[in-house]
């Protein structure tokens, strides 16, 4: 009983441990565009630029989605960029990651924020 009680207890630093490390803007991002992403682009709305794709070189599929994970930091607001396999794309403005856990990128250009 006292190891389980270690074991318990352990597991409950570690659990704790992780939430305290997480970004404030983590967030789950799911594919509702009708066509597989092949690259992601997400950055502060108050940049000029696109950061780097999200997903290197995988593919994010239709009705799939994934895992969006921050570093420290406080920035409110966000811009997403999905490019498809005719390089075309559609851009979402101004999004606030510190009110949403997850991000459903719709067919209609339009988002779903939870």
């Amino acid at each position: 009983m006292k190891k389980f009680r270690s074991i318990l207890a352990v597991m409950f630093v570690l659990a704790f441990s992780a939430a305290a490390f997480a970004g404030a803007q983590d967030f789950v991002l799911i594919n509702n565009t009708g066509d597989d992403i092949y690259v992601i682009n997400i950055s502060p709305s108050k940049s000029n630029d696109w950061e780097e794709d999200i997903l290197g070189s995988d593919i994010l599929e239709y009705g799939e989605s994934v895992r969006v994970n921050f570093g420290a930091g406080r920035t409110r607001y966000w811009d997403i960029q999905a490019v498809f396999e005719d390089e075309s794309t559609i851009s979402w403005y101004g999004i606030d990651l510190l009110e949403t856990s997850v991000v459903t990128l719709n067919k209609d250009g339009t988002a779903t924020l939870e």
